[in-house]
């Protein structure tokens, strides 16, 4: 087990679904963007860095079909799983590092809410795109949500690199186009406040 995977479970296996900064009860922003890259229900969406997210509840909750999770931490998928119950069944749950995962099919949708912002290291974050690339298909969008560049400099104790669209752009390169970005004001269970930005991309047909 990593050192990522080990405190990503060591998280979850201390805390409750609504004890950690990142929880929504509605991730309305994510679905909104999930549902304009692409409303087709039979589209294959892949969450990166879900989690115990509630994303996936909403996604097959909206018709989607083929949906998978991927997360480092088992225990955080676990949670998903028992909150969902038999509805989940037919999610692809994929415990793997986004840097080092060989991906085993092509997915329409690639979705990412604060997973791409603890790669603080360029050559993690060339790994991650690099596995993008391998597992999105041509015409294919990726959204990713990031906290903005006024937002904090640190989560769960780890220091995060912030972004916008241009650097997200600057990341991805030349084959991926900017659609569209959004700027979200977070509030935690706690009731403070997080600045972040989600950028929706489509991938240039091949």
């Amino acid at each position: 087990m990593s050192g990522r995977s080990t405190h990503w479970d060591n998280v979850y296996a201390t805390k409750g679904e609504a004890e950690v900064s990142w929880f929504q009860d509605s991730p309305t922003i994510s679905l909104q963007m999930i549902r304009a890259a692409n409303p087709d229900h039979d589209a294959a969406v892949i969450d990166i860095g879900g989690g115990a997210s509630r994303l996936v509840d909403a996604l097959l909750q909206d018709g989607y079909r083929d949906v998978a999770v991927l997360d480092l931490s088992a225990n955080a998928l676990d949670a998903a799983k028992k909150r969902i119950g038999g509805a989940g069944s037919i999610v692809d749950w994929i415990v793997a590092d986004a840097t080092t995962w060989q991906p085993a099919k092509a997915y329409d949708v690639w979705h990412d809410r604060a997973a791409f912002h603890f790669l603080t290291e360029p050559r993690d974050r060339a790994a991650y795109v690099e596995r993008l690339r391998a597992a999105l298909t041509p015409g294919g969008q990726v959204i990713i949500g990031t906290f903005a560049p006024d937002g904090p400099e640190k989560c769960s104790g780890l220091p995060v690199q912030r972004h916008d669209s241009a650097s997200l752009a600057a990341e991805l390169g030349p084959e991926f186009g900017l659609v569209e970005t959004r700027s979200e004001t977070h509030h935690t269970p706690w009731d403070s406040t997080q600045a972040f930005q989600f950028s929706r991309f489509r991938r240039r047909g091949l």
